[in-house]
């Protein structure tokens, strides 16, 4: 089968993936809930040809395609969960469900892998190696699905996994590529800060946890600036204050403190935590307070194969020309596609799906969230034509 030919099959595949995709936007579930999604995928699998449908979790749905000829094995991944956002879109298709949404286009990347599918299966006779599409459940709520799937075995004799996000933060027509890190390790840090609550007109009688925080606050602001260099990346975001209550005469006894640690690289991580905690003590003890810190590691960043990376990105200019390859800054977001980049060499690329003209310009997780369904026709491409590409002899 020719270039035109394989151009034909996907362009004639297209508007069947946008009826899944819309039909998944009315019915979105959330983390580990995603019963009726993993349903709805394997019945469309099942009325494809040549596919072995597994379960490796309650909610998740592997397919493997072996191809005619000997070669590598390729997995390609698709997440399929929703998030618990009220949906403010006038979209036709509009969530059904009160208060949750496909507000990150795993709708949109569930429908593109369905139909790459469908059109591998009917090029079985070509391919080389195996294909297994991997349909990821609980992305959005850590520890993740991706982890589990890893446990359960998925990756077993696995040579490669290619992953895609739609992007309206990128426009449309691109596709945004990188080596190494692309997205950031995300964790979360709780801070306890135990003083000695009293009378606002006696402060000197209390250990002050309010103005404790405060510097607190302060220095943790300042771990990027002064803690981490100026070519390592990092973010750290305090996000909660919590002290008090509704008399304004009274200094509480205690406060809690939380936020966001953002970092590519796992020595600039743990430098960060460590501050963190170094700072903690050091305010509370110098005050006479006593604090305590919970922080809880969440995804790692996803790193990017140089090899495997380049061979996408080659794939890509060949393949597919009209989409431009912009090589992209990495994202400070956390994806659980790391739980699978960190078992065997990997490519998560970022696909435009920003259109101005269209009004669809809002970010991620936010209630009047879309894509332009255009950019599925990219996704559909880039899972086709990497499956073709990817899996030469071993």
């Amino acid at each position: 089968m020719n270039r035109n030919e394989i151009a034909l099959k996907i362009e004639e595949m297209f508007p069947e993936t946008i009826e899944w995709r819309r039909y998944l936007h009315e019915r979105p579930e959330l983390s580990f809930e995603e019963h009726q999604t993993s349903q709805y995928i394997v019945d469309r699998l099942s009325e494809m040809d040549g596919l072995e449908i597994s379960r490796p979790t309650k909610t998740s749905v592997i397919a493997r395609l072996k191809g005619a000829f000997p070669g590598k094995t390729t997995a390609l991944r698709a997440d399929i969960d929703a998030l618990p956002i009220h949906e403010e879109t006038d979209l036709p298709f509009a969530s059904q469900k009160e208060g949750v949404m496909h507000a990150c286009a795993h709708d949109g990347h569930t429908a593109s892998l369905l139909g790459a599918a469908k059109v591998l299966t009917s090029m079985k006779e070509q391919l080389h190696g195996d294909i297994l599409f991997i349909f990821q459940h609980a992305e959005e709520l850590p520890p993740g699905g991706a982890q589990e799937m890893v446990a359960a075995g998925v990756l077993d004799g696995v040579d490669q996994v290619l992953g895609l996000h739609l992007m309206s933060t990128l426009p449309l027509g691109t596709i945004g590529v990188r080596h190494d890190a692309i997205t950031a390790a995300s964790d979360l840090f709780e801070i306890t800060i135990q003083g000695k609550g009293g009378h606002s007109s006696q402060p000197e009688m209390t250990v002050d946890p309010l103005s404790i925080g405060a510097q607190m606050v302060s220095a943790l602001n300042h771990i990027v600036s002064r803690r981490v260099g100026p070519l390592e990346s990092a973010v750290v975001s305090v996000t909660r204050f919590l002290g008090g209550g509704e008399a304004l005469n009274v200094i509480p006894d205690r406060v809690e403190i939380g936020g966001s640690v953002r970092t590519l690289d796992q020595d600039v991580r743990e430098k960060v935590r460590n501050a963190i905690e170094q700072i903690m003590e050091g305010l509370a003890a110098a005050n006479g307070a006593t604090a305590t810190l919970k922080y809880t590691y969440g995804y790692d960043s996803v790193v990017n194969d140089q090899h495997v990376t380049q061979k996408v990105a080659d794939t890509v200019a060949t393949y597919i020309p009209e989409e431009a390859i912009e090589w992209i800054d990495p994202m400070l977001g956390g994806e659980d596609f790391s739980a699978f980049s960190n078992e065997v060499p990997s490519c998560y690329v970022m696909i435009g799906a920003k259109n101005e003209e269209k009004g669809i310009v809002h970010p991620h997780h936010h209630p009047k969230f879309d894509i332009d369904e255009a950019a599925m026709l990219a996704a559909l491409k880039f899972h086709v034509y990497c499956a073709l590409t990817m899996n030469e002899e071993k």
